[in-house]
């Protein structure tokens, strides 16, 4: 009977999964260079951490079971409340701001389509301690870097929900979520007539979709909101970060405190974000004591769709030989994996000769190393090109120069002695 992959996650061959760690790793190298520290948390968590922070209604979204002792356990759907609940336990005591980066798969049961998995990763960042503008900028220049980085120019959308809030407020808490999910989806029609009983609101809810910051100071009667949001986009400004002030952002209205932002992508379709984020007030839900934070989530999978590098080429050798210098052929691969740093594979299957070079030109190698008798004697290599088909029996240093590409004069780690390299014990 043929098994069939769980309905809403993937495989990923060698070549997907090589592409995959080497953004996951610019990533990594992004979120260092800027000071944060990279945490883990469990793959399944006590429900409670989850529905505490955002209701029951959550279930419906969560792969949840009973352990062996009865508890009620879920897989992750998110990191941001693991990572505050490891910081209430671990890290309260610790130095403020903190700065904690994560990579790590999460599991959300929904209907699969185009960009949405019931298994997909998350990268994100949590700056803890700080809500301040200068925290929000980091953040955002943060993730701006970390999006371009990947060759994708994304468009940056960022709003504040204490504006919205100034003007939902007085709004029964029904009216108020189908009034953020008209907003959401950028429905003016449909909001004014949702507020057609609501003379004050008909008019300045919708108008605040395309309003800018001057605009809105008109529409809300609440400039507080305004003055910190202005705040933080002065500072990126002198980050050199491209914005659009969108007061359309909304989800998340129970989950964030103030400043929220998200960016997008063309190539995606509707489900065309790729991060989103914001400041937001969660320790004291965990036990602990009210810390203000902000961080962001980068939909690593919508990512991989669209990013526009590739993982630079290594050159793939094959170490070809026969039975009587199998001792001799060992030593070659050793040297070139551990000394030169070369992507190297070696026949373990007993392949004649000819099979070998067969085998190696059909999983994609770039060059042969050939090690014969008279290759042994010679202290020598003979080096296949696998594209040209041309060869030369030369040293190993000038073999792994040219599979390598190096410039002329680099030092390289091979040894200089040929004669010693055959002989290495």
């Amino acid at each position: 009977m043929k098994l069939n992959r769980p309905r809403g996650t993937r495989d990923f061959t060698p070549a997907e999964t090589e592409k995959r760690r080497y953004i996951e790793n610019r990533m990594r190298g992004t979120a260092e260079h800027w000071g944060y520290e990279e945490v883990k948390t469990p793959t399944f968590e006590h429900t409670e951490l989850f529905t505490i922070k955002s209701g029951e209604a959550i279930l419906d979204e969560l792969y949840t079971f009973k352990d062996k002792g009865g508890r009620d356990i879920a897989l992750r759907p998110e990191l941001t409340a693991p990572v505050l609940r490891m910081y209430v336990n671990e890290m309260s005591v610790s130095p403020k701001p903190i700065r904690l980066y994560y990579f790590e798969n999460c599991f959300r049961y929904e209907r699969p389509q185009k960009g949405r998995f019931r298994e997909f990763w998350q990268f994100g960042v949590e700056l803890i301690g700080s809500d301040s503008a200068q925290a929000e900028a980091e953040v955002i220049a943060l993730a701006a870097a970390m999006v371009s980085d990947t060759g994708i120019e994304a468009n940056l959308h960022i709003g504040h929900l204490g504006v919205v809030r100034g003007l939902l407020h007085g709004l029964d808490a029904q009216m108020q979520a189908e009034a953020m999910r008209l907003m959401d989806k950028k429905d003016v029609d449909g909001l004014r007539m949702l507020l057609s009983d609501q003379p004050g609101l008909r008019d300045r809810l919708p108008a605040l979709l395309d309003a800018d910051i001057d605009e809105a100071r008109s529409i809300t009667d609440d400039a507080q909101p305004l003055e910190e949001l202005q705040a933080t986009l002065t500072l990126l400004d002198h980050y050199g970060i491209r914005y659009e002030v969108d007061f359309g952002i909304v989800r998340g209205l129970d989950y964030y405190t103030g400043m929220v932002f998200e960016m997008y992508a063309a190539g995606l379709g509707a489900q065309n974000q790729i991060c989103g984020g914001g400041t937001y007030r969660l320790a004291q839900l965990f036990g602990g004591s009210e810390t203000p934070s902000c961080g962001f989530g980068i939909g690593f999978d919508r990512v991989l769709e669209v990013c526009g590098i590739e993982p630079p080429h290594a050159p793939r050798v094959v170490v070809v030989y026969l039975p009587d210098v199998t001792e001799d052929a060992i030593r070659v691969s050793r040297r070139l994996r551990d000394d030169a740093g070369v992507r190297t594979t070696i026949d373990i299957s007993g392949r004649k000769f000819g099979q070998q070079l067969k085998h190696a030109d059909a999983i994609g190698a770039d060059y042969a190393v050939i090690v014969g008798a008279k290759e042994v004697e010679a202290g020598m290599v003979t080096l296949r090109d696998m594209h040209t088909g041309g060869q030369e029996m030369i040293g190993l240093d000038d073999a792994v120069l040219r599979i390598m590409g190096d410039r002329e004069g680099e030092d390289h780690p091979a040894s200089h002695d040929e004669s010693a390299f055959l002989d290495l014990p």
